[in-house]
């Protein structure tokens, strides 16, 4: 079963410990409505993560900070670490395949790696865009 999402309780959301999946979305949009369905069956076969939806029209102002282009958006956090963003709706093999890599990571070595990043952007010595 998902949540309601708004500006009011994303941070305390995405912040939680484990898994949160969070759908951006729209009333007017086709592919949303088509993708409601296998996000709500994937909430009920991973019970263990926090599922969220945002209706990007009433939620205009988090919608352009988190720089939300196009819908459905799909944006999975792991201990309030963003891992996966894009964009499209997915079948509900690959939201699985999906919560199912997101799960297997070792999230140490992620904040290991994103400290390493975080270094090397203190020293220059980082030379992507992102």
């Amino acid at each position: 079963m998902s949540e309601t999402i708004t500006i009011k309780n994303f941070e305390a959301t995405i912040e939680k410990p484990g898994i949160v999946v969070l759908d951006f979305w729209a009333e007017w949009c086709g592919p949303c409505k088509s993708f409601a369905p296998v996000f709500e069956a994937a909430s009920t076969r991973h019970t263990d993560i926090t599922w969220g939806k945002i209706d990007t029209e009433a939620e205009q102002e988090l919608a352009g900070a988190l720089q939300i282009r196009s819908i459905p958006t799909l944006m999975v956090f792991r201990d309030g670490i963003l891992i996966f963003r894009e964009s499209g709706a997915l079948p509900g093999a690959a939201l699985d395949e999906i919560v199912g890599k997101v799960k297997e990571l070792d999230m140490e070595d992620v904040r290991k790696k994103i400290a390493e990043h975080e270094a090397a952007h203190a020293r220059g010595e980082c030379n992507h865009d992102h």
